[in-house]
């Protein structure tokens, strides 16, 4: 996991965007609509980058349809701190 975590975080371009995708689902789960909405990004982009943290096993949902909500995965909530540790390397490679 700590792997995944670098290489969607810092070894990718979208990083920053699912950096912030991932801290805004660890204070609170959030439908598509609803993330795109606090976080200021295109619906569009919003729902690629949730497929992409999906596919690694870093978020899971519950609910069918628009009202999708999304969690942060058992596995993500235990490599919390690795994440965090990742976090400062995203936002010094962008500043």
């Amino acid at each position: 996991m700590r792997r995944v975590i670098w290489w969607l975080i810092v070894g990718t371009k979208g990083g920053v965007n699912r950096a912030r995708i991932i801290r805004a689902l660890k204070d609170c789960p959030y439908n598509a609509n609803q993330l795109s909405e606090i976080l200021g990004l295109d619906y569009k982009t919003v729902r690629h980058h949730i497929k992409v943290l999906q596919d690694n096993k870093i978020i899971t949902e519950t609910g069918k349809g628009y009202g999708t909500v999304y969690f942060l995965s058992p596995e993500m909530e235990a490599e919390y701190e690795v994440f965090k540790e990742h976090l400062d390397k995203v936002w010094n490679k962008y500043k």
